[in-house]
């Protein structure tokens, strides 16, 4: 199925890049939709904007590098770097990765809009075409949300295109984040209802819209500005409950927490939500951009390296926890050489930069004798072992008895029970399952979003000050982050976009 679909993709993107500039691109084309072939074709192009080079390599470090979690090894491997000394130290500028990544977004975007205006479903579909549509609809929808809702977090007020630009417009003005929270949470409602399966195997089925909504309402529940009339943070857990619990039994944790992160374990009982990435047909850059330097036989670049710090809380939280070396690097042979690279914890020195913080190893290519530039490695966006984590913060805000089950769930894959901090308060397990969260998810995308979900004090005192005064702390060799509220709990509209959209001051 997957070298299948993204034969399909192939097509799809050669027709696309080989309109020229007087020509709308392929997918504004509305007989692209007249038959199921041509539909499942253009939803494989949806899909395919999402693991291209901006909206998923640069997508990945832009959320991780503002996460507050992790310094860079990219455009220089030093302390003072641009992306070190900016948005990796939570002091946002213009940067191409951002830029880049809003460009990629709203491509998809326009896509989806082009897929909703041309799709015709009918209710009740009953026949296979029907079903198809019907299905080929849901992931527009289910897309676009999950679109915006990666941009709003970010980004906050944003424009919100809802239909094709033309000749006659060209130019939006930016949507308050309110505004375009109402709109994913009725697109991720649109999806959760069209979606049925019919596009096949590979592709993520209504339940990733219910985990969509679920998401939402926990980020509204914490932000009373986003809510809607009068709605109730209560209101709002209980609605996240409501979809997470759609989704709870239907997947499964995989035993192996690591082959997770391998490309012998994909589309898994765990997956969710999961991008299907061809060496060939998406030019995916992940395992170059990710794998530590000369761990494999050709290109290898290590561009993200966790904190020492949140390295040491886990490994002193959960001691011998297999979810540690599924996560970080630290100790190598080099594939070219056979000569042992060490970097912290393996050497604990931390004498300098290159050496004194583990490499993210999530992401990396585990072939070390893979030598070609792109790889074929899937990318999980959505799994079980966070709707697990979710449910069991959710349940805690509840107070309805059932939060450490969840816990208890999650951690018995790995062998590890719930750890004392989970027992006492409600505020006790609020920043326990908080921690959870980076312990089994950290870098997968979503730790620029938990970290400031509740509010800038907690963003400053449960990531920005715990690693800015965490007894290790060298300033030689860890970055100092920002401490401005105003700077750290968002991204700057891309420059691009403000010069050329005549709306946005």
């Amino acid at each position: 199925m997957k070298n299948f679909k993204f034969i399909l993709i192939l097509i799809f993107g050669f027709l696309s890049s080989s309109c020229n500039l007087d020509e709308d691109p392929i997918f504004l084309d509305e007989t692209l939709y007249d038959t199921p072939q041509s539909a499942s074709a253009a939803l494989d192009g949806i899909y395919q904007e999402l693991t291209n080079y901006n909206t998923l390599e640069r997508r990945i470090f832009v959320v991780n590098g503002f996460s507050g979690l992790f310094v860079a090894a990219r455009g220089g491997d030093n302390i003072n770097s641009s992306h070190n000394s900016q948005i990796v130290s939570l002091k946002p500028t213009y940067d191409g990765d951002s830029e880049s990544m809003w460009g990629g977004l709203y491509g998809a975007i326009a896509q989806t809009n082009s897929a909703i205006k041309s799709i015709t479903v009918v209710d009740n579909p009953s026949t296979k075409d029907e079903l198809l549509f019907s299905d080929i609809a849901g992931h527009a929808y289910f897309v676009r949300a999950w679109s915006y809702f990666s941009l709003v977090r970010l980004f906050g007020d944003i424009p919100l295109w809802l239909e094709l630009a033309d000749s006659e417009n060209l130019n939006k003005s930016k949507s308050t984040a309110k505004e375009v929270y109402a709109q994913v949470i009725s697109d991720a409602k649109n999806a959760a209802s069209l979606l049925n399966g019919a596009s096949g195997n590979g592709y993520p089925k209504r339940y990733a819209a219910n985990m969509l909504l679920a998401k939402v309402y926990m980020t509204l529940a914490t932000n009373p500005d986003l809510r809607e009339g009068s709605l109730t943070e209560m209101d709002y857990w209980q609605m996240a409950y409501t979809e997470a619990m759609k989704v709870y039994g239907i997947y499964t944790l995989v035993p192996n927490y690591s082959s997770l992160f391998t490309d012998s374990n994909e589309n898994s009982t765990e997956s969710i939500f999961e991008l299907q990435i061809s060496q060939d047909a998406a030019n995916s850059q992940m395992g170059r951009n990710f794998t530590p330097p000369n761990y494999k036989a050709s290109q290898a670049y290590g561009y993200l390296r966790v904190h020492a710090d949140v390295y040491d809380q886990h490994v002193n939280t959960y001691p011998g926890d297999p979810r540690i070396d599924a996560t970080y690097l630290s100790e190598y042979a080099n594939a070219n050489t056979g000569d042992i690279i060490k970097v912290y914890p393996a050497d604990a020195t931390r004498a300098n930069f290159k050496i004194a913080n583990p490499y993210f190893f999530k992401f990396a290519e585990k072939d070390k004798t893979h030598s070609n530039q792109f790889n074929n490695q899937n990318h999980i966006i959505y799994r079980y072992g966070e709707l697990l984590i979710m449910l069991a913060e959710i349940s805690n805000e509840l107070q309805n008895g059932q939060q450490l089950g969840y816990v208890t769930e999650l951690l018995d894959r790995v062998g590890k029970v719930p750890h004392a901090g989970y027992l006492g308060s409600k505020e006790n397990f609020r920043d326990a399952i908080m921690m959870e969260y980076r312990f089994e998810l950290i870098g997968e995308g979503e730790d620029s979003h938990n970290n400031r979900r509740r509010g800038f004090d907690y963003f400053l005192k449960n990531t920005i000050n715990k690693h800015n005064n965490n007894p290790g702390f060298n300033a030689n060799v860890d970055l100092t982050l920002n401490t401005t509220k105003s700077e750290v709990m968002g991204l700057p509209i891309p420059l691009k976009e403000v010069n050329t959209n005549e709306l946005i001051n």
